[in-house]
């Protein structure tokens, strides 16, 4: 057996960031850019009004004052979306609404509720400076600046700024597609009822799940019955994808036919058997394709369990690497135990913990029984409590926790 951190080493080295693809700047929500953003325009293009008020002449209300009035003679309108008739002259107002252009010759904007008036003309009690109440041309982005660069993560912020340069696509680091296989003959697929001695299919809909929160694209291969000759066809159905994930059937029994099958697609072994609890049998192979780069596949355990936790420690990072991103791995904290947190035998362990705050941080508690089959211990857990073997996290210890849902 192998450490975790060199297992995790050895599929990292062997995977990069796939090439990248335009796509509809909706659709590129949480996709890598892979190209710089600059703006080919000012932002806005033109001075516009921040109120509805007037658009005025500020060096017009300089002589304003309380009891002492200034008379400007109201010009016209100008609603957002439409420019002003003809450019203000000395004396005079015009009517301005939230977001219109600025007329040319006006430099400032009275707001509606500073002003008296009856329609043909207004008073002003007080003077304005210029610029007061204008969103300069340019105020947001300039010709030329770099808005968003290279390598960032697109977020709803980034969305909206697209769109306000007006572009409808954007390139994105693709999306990687990960052909997910189940093998096994006591497992019977969602629509199939289960005949004795049978199990229902959960691992390829949990990694399915598991690969979407990730980010990639999931290609369901189906269940493949425990026969070297099926389980090579459906792995050979997943050539064209960008990672095969299968579990069950990579252990050391007489029905364990994953290594064999990888070996007769030419796959090239670089682990098998990792120091963990749960998800100790794990192999990661690369398949040599002539028309591309070689696919990447993890065999990962059968058990429910064993299946999701090994996932998190070996899949998902490769996945988020293939996909660009930067921060590869899940966030570690450091914990209070809130009760005993015992890892029994001297494998390290992955252990299912709820998260909770208290006065000075936050608390780890097991979810209860750890064993590899008890899938409710994933569906109560916010975290994995990493604990060495042959240990046990004392009450009120530290304890580090990679956090999977944050509490």
């Amino acid at each position: 057996m192998i450490p975790v951190e060199e297992a995790l080493d050895r599929i990292l080295s062997r995977v990069a960031p796939l090439g990248s693809e335009q796509a509809e700047i909706a659709r590129a929500l949480g996709r890598v850019l892979a190209e710089d953003v600059r703006a080919d325009e000012d932002v806005p293009p033109w001075a516009n009004s921040s109120m509805d008020g007037y658009a005025v002449r500020g060096a017009d209300t300089a002589a304003a004052a309380p009891g002492a009035p200034v008379r400007l003679q109201v010009a016209g309108r100008v609603p957002a979306g439409a420019p002003a008739a003809r450019p203000l002259e000395p004396g005079e107002a015009y009517r301005i609404f939230t977001g219109a252009p600025m007329p040319p010759g006006a430099d400032a904007v009275v707001p509606q509720e500073d002003v008296r008036g009856d329609g043909s003309a207004v008073l002003l009690e007080r003077a304005v400076a210029p610029g007061a109440y204008v969103r300069p041309r340019g105020e947001d982005l300039q010709a030329g600046q770099l808005v968003l660069e290279r390598g960032r993560v697109v977020g709803a912020a980034d969305v909206g700024v697209l769109a306000t340069l007006g572009r409808a696509r954007a390139s994105v680091i693709r999306r990687p597609r990960v052909a997910i296989l189940s093998t096994g003959d006591e497992i019977a697929d969602l629509g199939e009822r289960p005949g004795p001695g049978q199990i229902r299919n959960s691992n390829t809909y949990a990694l399915m799940a598991q690969v979407g929160e990730a980010g990639a694209e999931a290609v369901n291969l189906g269940v493949a019955r425990d026969a070297l000759s099926d389980i090579e066809a459906r792995l050979g159905w997943g050539l064209g994808c960008d990672l095969v994930l299968s579990s069950a059937g990579v252990s050391v029994g007489e029905h364990d036919f994953v290594k064999a099958a990888l070996e007769r697609l030419g796959a090239e072994q670089h682990l098998w058997l990792v120091d963990m609890r749960p998800g100790k049998p794990i192999a990661f192979a690369t398949v040599p394709r002539p028309d591309r780069g070689a696919l990447p596949i993890v065999a990962l355990p059968g058990n429910p369990v064993s299946a999701m936790v090994t996932f998190e420690l070996f899949v998902r990072p490769a996945l988020r690497k293939m996909a660009g991103h930067a921060v590869l791995h899940r966030r570690r904290v450091t914990a209070t135990a809130l009760a005993p947190i015992p890892n029994p035998g001297r494998r390290r362990g992955y252990l299912r913990v709820t998260l909770s705050a208290t006065g000075d941080g936050l608390g780890a508690r097991l979810t209860g029984d750890q064993g590899s089959g008890i899938l409710r211990s994933m569906v109560a857990a916010d975290g994995l409590a990493v604990v060495p073997g042959d240990t046990t996290v004392a009450a009120g210890a530290p304890v580090t926790v990679m956090v999977l849902r944050e509490p």
